[in-house]
């Protein structure tokens, strides 16, 4: 396939210095910016003699720079047949105008960033990524059925509220949130960790789409880049960095969601973290946050209102209104009893007597109208709205 018509010659020689800088070993981000101070462009770092090299690094270094990379032919021409499959995408260089001015002011910004959707700079539109309010949203992978719920019906209501989410397509509670904020008619960004000739997980092959028809993925990995685990806690950089605040929805002690929530602090950002029940390991992560600082919520009108662009009167009367008006007397009052912790069946027949029959056809009721969740273990759990 040929290179894009609009590609000159000067252009795809510019595009092969990067992909050189970016594919020499030993070349990290923070050296190259350096190589980059010195020398003022890409091509220019691969036209210094041995000597101008050694000036601004280690023998090691002068060597990694004069020998090109083995796979840097090959990766060439496949980011060319890749820009030549359609105006919806591109790739875009620390040196380029066009370049996310968010993603300038972080520590570690990325050499070159590919893009893809209805959001890359030269679409034709008036919406882009600099004129949107952007709120990173993050959480476990395996949420409970409270998190997966709360990540959605956020999001949605950001997406009501004009507002853009960016998260990384995971499983869980990325994919909650994707989905939600474009149910909301909102914009979305998904920060992946491999190369965006494919899609990770493959069960996110139809979200990726959606995502790209209102949207961006975006990732700093060539073409051809696997899932390699230390992808995803390096691409959680540009999700705080491209965002106004992070929200981390639900996130065990040890997870990629706090990597994210210390980077959006460090960037000097807001952190927010909703609190779940003190039993579950899916909460231990916010709890901790919290103490730590973040600002505790408990609706998508406490970030709103944080980050000072709060929902219309008539937005807040719509999410706030509850599905329990709908309820019979019985399933108000078995809610009560169940409470917000999970519960087994005979912890709910001891707190509300009733026969075995008719708390298990109360609890079917609540399940199949999405009030009450079943876990494993034989444990229910109350579903809250958002």
């Amino acid at each position: 396939m040929s290179p894009p018509e609009a590609l000159r010659t000067t252009e795809m020689g510019e595009l092969q210095a990067w992909l050189r800088l970016l594919l020499t070993p030993g070349v990290g981000n923070e050296t190259a910016r350096q190589l980059l101070t010195a020398f003022g462009s890409a091509p220019a770092i691969f036209e210094q003699t041995a000597a101008a090299l050694r000036e601004n690094g280690s023998a090691r270094l002068v060597q990694a720079i004069q020998t090109e990379p083995e796979d840097l032919k090959g990766q060439l021409a496949s980011t060319l047949a890749w820009l030549a499959d359609g105006e919806d995408r591109c790739v875009v260089t620390l040196g380029d105008a066009h370049y996310p001015g968010a993603l300038l002011n972080i520590p570690d910004p990325p050499l070159l960033l590919f893009m893809l959707g209805s959001l890359v700079p030269q679409a034709d539109t008036h919406v882009t990524l600099e004129t949107l309010n952007c709120l990173a949203m993050v959480g476990s992978r395996n949420p409970t059925p409270q998190g997966e719920i709360n990540a959605r019906q956020f999001a949605q209501t950001f997406g009501e509220a004009g507002w853009c989410v960016v998260s990384g397509m995971a499983l869980g509670v990325d994919g909650a949130a994707h989905d939600g904020v474009l149910m909301g008619g909102g914009y979305t960004v998904a920060v992946v960790g491999t190369g965006l000739d494919r899609v990770y997980p493959k069960k996110h092959l139809n979200l990726a789409h959606r995502i790209a028809e209102r949207g961006l993925i975006i990732s700093e990995f060539p073409l051809g880049t696997p899932p390699l685990t230390a992808n995803f806690p390096r691409r959680n950089r540009i999700i705080s960095g491209l965002s106004h605040g992070t929200l981390v929805i639900e996130a065990a002690l040890k997870s990629g969601s706090l990597i994210t929530a210390r980077l959006a602090a460090e960037q000097g950002k807001e952190v927010f973290a909703i609190p779940g029940s003190i039993h579950s390991p899916q909460s231990r992560g916010c709890h901790l946050l919290i103490k730590q600082g973040a600002k505790l919520v408990e609706s998508a009108q406490d970030v709103l209102e944080e980050l000072r662009m709060p929902l219309s009167f008539a937005a807040v009367e719509t999410a706030a209104a509850a599905t329990v008006d709908d309820m019979t007397p019985t399933e108000h009052l078995l809610l009560k009893a169940l409470g917000f912790d999970a519960a087994s069946l005979d912890t709910l027949q001891a707190r509300t007597g009733w026969p075995t029959a008719q708390l298990q056809a109360q609890l079917l009721e609540l399940e199949l109208s999405g009030e009450v969740a079943r876990l494993p273990g034989g444990l229910f759990v109350r579903i809250a709205s958002a």
